[in-house]
């Protein structure tokens, strides 16, 4: 049965002339060939749009719950609500998302990065419907769009920095999956940090993991469980930290006397730990308000001269750095 190119157009616009049946069989068809709905042709329906969509790894990660909350705080003042959506991780499920949040007609996508994510088409779709588009945290140079994050080699810089400070010589990075784009620049901040100290850089002290608590906790078995382990260890996250903490403790290495540990994120949890976390803050709050009001200068300009925002992060010291086991935690404030 042939289809006319009308009827396609009306079946993907959801024109009630169109039967159920046919309405499905099109829109199947057009799934298998890789096509999403194009917006374009239902410009004036999302120029009366409220909704924005939000796609994040995971929703239990303080960082991306602050910078969500930071998104609703400037949109609500607009009169925009967010559809929030996890990805789990999964560059499947992260594609299948921005298709359905594009079939819902909203108003533009502010998205951090699946772990899993190697191939980027499916946010030049988004562009290519005209949809105002912003990464934030985790981001891509493949794709040209607004981008608001940190300066992550300046960051895990000033974390190595601190490690050395405290006294330690043998320090490792332990990171997220290695295909993520911030764990090369936090690599080049921490290599920078030891050849500005005269320290060796130990390719077998550079490891990386998936996120899930099986895999990180082999990975700090691997730095741990060797004759000359490190006596400081630089993570990706914070729940990364805790796995190197769980892992030293299980091999009777004490800490920070013979290991120091830096997390990123900051999570409310880490005062909390024995011994308590040094972690490098984000700010998710600002990082969210500053996704969102791009992305609503973009909705309003439509211009292509896309901007890169780089908020300031600082390190909150505690007690898995402190040698002298002083209670006391302070910060130390990029400049």
């Amino acid at each position: 049965m042939e289809i006319s190119i009308s009827t396609v157009s009306r079946a993907l616009k959801n024109n009630p002339r169109i039967g159920d049946f046919t309405r499905e069989k099109v829109i199947r068809k057009a799934r298998e060939m890789g096509y999403f709905h194009d917006i374009r042709f239902d410009l004036q329906n999302r120029e009366r749009s409220n909704l924005i969509g939000v796609i994040v790894p995971s929703i239990r990660y303080h960082l991306y719950a602050s910078a969500i909350s930071g998104m609703e705080a400037t949109l609500e003042k607009k009169g925009m609500h967010l559809v929030v959506c996890q990805s789990n991780e999964s560059y499947e499920r992260e594609k299948v998302l921005i298709e359905k949040l594009l079939l819902m007609g909203v108003n533009g996508i502010i998205i951090s990065i699946a772990s899993e994510t190697r191939n980027f088409f499916h946010f030049e779709k988004i562009k290519q419907n005209g949809i105002p588009l912003v990464f934030f945290n985790r981001e891509c140079n493949e794709v040209n769009t607004h981008k608001v994050t940190i300066d992550n080699r300046r960051a895990a810089c000033e974390a190595v920095e601190h490690l050395i400070s405290v006294g330690c010589k043998r320090i490792a990075y332990l990171g997220g999956p290695e295909v993520l784009q911030i764990n090369a620049e936090r690599i080049i901040g921490y290599k920078m940090a030891l050849r500005n100290a005269n320290l060796p850089i130990d390719e077998r002290h550079i490891v990386f993991s998936r996120f899930d608590r099986q895999s990180t906790l082999t990975a700090a078995r691997q730095i741990l469980y060797t004759p000359d382990y490190p006596d400081g260890i630089l993570t990706f996250s914070d729940q990364i930290a805790v796995s190197v903490m769980l892992a030293a403790k299980e091999r009777g290495i004490t800490m920070p006397k013979e290991l120091s540990v830096i997390g990123f994120n900051n999570e409310p949890v880490d005062e909390f730990l024995e011994p308590s976390l040094t972690s490098i803050e984000q700010p998710g709050f600002a990082m969210g308000a500053t996704a969102a009001k791009m992305l609503l200068q973009r909705s309003t300009e439509l211009k292509d001269d896309y901007e890169k925002r780089i908020l300031k992060s600082y390190l909150v010291v505690r007690n898995s750095t402190n040698r002298n086991k002083s209670s006391e935690m302070k910060t130390i404030r990029s400049q």
